[in-house]
């Protein structure tokens, strides 16, 4: 686990080149700490930089931007590839030589074997920069899930990358800010991608490479995963089963490691489901990190506490209060990247995995989004009976809905954006464009315009469940995840998002996969012999912190006085007599300092 940036460029001098990837890399230190690495192909004016987290195999032979033996190509690599060791065997069958235990080199070995169809071949989180001295290419490549990310920009004739946005900054090689991205902060609460906050930065989509032509300074961007067909398990019992072996492998498997791993626990069905299963294979090995608070209303401790008593590992639990979240706020803007209104319990969460002295963890993620973990499932019904009124009445309307009812005027918009708003967004267009001073027309034709969504059929869970893991989880969750764990020097590792296990559970029956009265019922009956039914069967709470009432007692949030705009002031008020959510809050506090 890794932060990778680079520059190529025929237009820059190679000195500049390299300096500026020097500045890249220092201002992603956090995220690889324990070595750093450059290099350079003046014939080409390319460089790669790298800053190294060592995960697997802890020498100077994961040392990085690393080369095949021969040097036919050149890599620099962020993530882990859980089945390396299968593919390696295999590869040394064909010839490959290799040099030392980690899997960026088998990165190397399979492309140089299978070319782009190797990527697709790859069972982990991963974002790399490859370089082909004898084809003269280049491929930005990301995982299938979106777990790790990868920004770029191309500009004058060039190609930049980089882990995080401010890597650009830093170097100079971009500061333009993007005008738009208050908006599209302001309506989902991050940014959602492909855009950030910078003009023509991106994010490169998930499962999907880049591919830079050196010849012709053009690019070219593929998909390189394609859709397993194949008839849906209708059996349950056939389901219960699949889903079983699934996720045992896949928490086997991302259980690798070299340095010291451990879990996020924090009571809920999957921290506890990934925890339990974990334990099995590592014992006395495995190390449990969990939060809890003095407010009593967000203390999970009982329900930890359950799932403590079954496993053999080491246990750390931490207090978090109130006067750690005002002391740590500015770090925690400041670890962001861009901003956001998530991400503050996993900073927590993370820092505390780092001075327990883990450089790798698992995670709970996923598994809401697969198995139907939230309101938005069953509230996507009302959505198809509203979506049956013509658009027109909800524009009509826009001036006497009351603050709670809004988001009703995302509805005007006959876009799949909108309706993922209305579940999920924060303010309404009316109100964002009063926030910042434009036009309501601006606003819609910024969130609407551009935004391509595939067609996402009847509004049934199979519908929520792409909005959850498409735009919540990919742009809020995993992102936030990534940042605030990798500026502790930490990585995050999701299971539920192993490639095999997300096969298995899209390949059942949308009948059986979801069920309207219990959340994930599925996956609690696949481990009904291992969960105890003290963790399933209690009110959802999922992971988070006191915050309403922190950040009502912190005034540089809660005072009305320090925001520009009469309805800056007015939600600021609201929120002070918690008739509104602290997002709404958090959010225009980022804002008043950007704009």
């Amino acid at each position: 686990m890794c932060r990778i940036a680079g520059v190529i460029n025929n237009r820059v001098q190679p000195q500049l080149i390299q300096q500026q990837v020097k500045t890249m890399c220092l201002a992603l230190q956090h995220g690889g700490p324990d070595d750093q690495g450059i290099y350079q192909d003046e014939k080409n004016n390319l460089v790669f930089g790298h800053r190294r987290l060592s995960i697997i195999d802890l020498s100077r032979n994961g040392h990085q931007p690393m080369a095949d033996v021969e040097q036919k190509a050149w890599i620099t690599f962020n993530g882990e590839i859980y089945n390396y060791r299968d593919l390696r065997n295999e590869l040394v069958k064909f010839g490959a030589k290799f040099t030392s235990d980690t899997d960026t080199e088998v990165i190397i070995a399979a492309y140089l074997q299978w070319g782009t169809a190797a990527f697709s071949k790859f069972r982990g989180m991963f974002a790399f920069a490859l370089f082909d001295c004898s084809k003269n290419l280049t491929y930005l490549v990301r995982d299938t899930a979106g777990i790790k990310p990868v920004y770029y920009l191309v500009q004058n004739g060039g190609l930049s990358f980089a882990s995080e946005t401010r890597a650009f900054i830093a170097a100079g090689i971009t500061t333009e800010s993007d005008v738009t991205w208050p908006v599209r902060f302001l309506a989902f609460g991050h940014m959602p991608e492909p855009y950030t906050t910078l003009k023509n930065v991106f994010s490169l989509p998930k499962g999907h490479y880049l591919c830079w032509d050196h010849a012709s300074s053009t690019h070219k961007i593929s998909p390189y995963k394609q859709a397993d067909i194949k008839s849906q398990v209708t059996d349950i019992n056939e389901a219960l089963q699949l889903i079983k072996e699934a996720l045992t492998k896949s928490v086997n498997r991302q259980l690798i490691a070299d340095a010291p791993l451990g879990v996020f626990l924090s009571g809920g069905i999957d921290s506890s489901l990934i925890t339990l299963l974990a334990d099995k294979e590592k014992k006395e090995q495995l190390k449990t990190i969990s939060i809890f608070f003095n407010e009593k209303n967000y203390d999970e401790q009982a329900y930890q506490q359950v799932i403590l008593d079954k496993v053999s590992g080491q246990h750390f639990s931490h207090l978090v209060k109130q006067q750690d979240f005002e002391t740590y706020l500015p770090q925690i803007i400041d670890a962001m990247d861009m901003p956001t209104t998530d991400g503050i319990n996993s900073w927590f969460i993370s820092k505390y995995a780092h001075e327990d002295g883990l450089k790798a963890v698992l995670s709970g993620v996923g598994a809401d989004e697969y198995f139907g973990g939230y309101p938005s499932f069953n509230r996507i019904s009302y959505l198809g009976k509203l979506r049956k009124l013509p658009p027109f009445l909800f524009s009509a309307i826009k001036n006497l809905l009351p603050d709670p009812y809004k988001k009703l005027t995302f509805l005007a918009n006959d876009h799949a954006i909108a309706d993922y708003l209305l579940l999920r967004g924060l303010f309404s267009p009316g109100d964002i464009a009063r926030v910042l001073n434009i036009d309501d027309k601006q606003v819609r034709e910024i969130l609407f315009d551009s935004t391509q969504i595939p067609n996402l059929g009847p509004y049934d869970f199979e519908h929520a469940a792409w909005f959850e893991t498409n735009l919540y989880m990919q742009n809020q969750l995993l992102r936030d995840t990534d940042v605030m764990s990798m500026s502790h020097g930490l990585e995050v590792r999701v299971p539920f998002l192993d490639e095999d296990f997300t096969a298995t559970a899209q390949n059942i029956s949308q009948a059986i996969r979801f069920n309207n009265q219990q959340p994930k019922k599925i996956l609690i009956d696949s481990f009904n012999n291992l969960l105890p039914t003290a963790v399933w069967n209690r009110p959802k709470m999922g992971f988070t912190f006191p915050l309403q009432q922190w950040m009502n007692q912190y005034s540089p949030i809660s005072d009305s006085t320090l925001y520009k705009g009469k309805l800056a002031q007015n939600t600021i008020k609201k929120f002070k007599s918690n008739q509104i959510h602290w997002s709404k809050a958090f959010a225009l506090y980022q804002i008043q300092a950007h704009v």
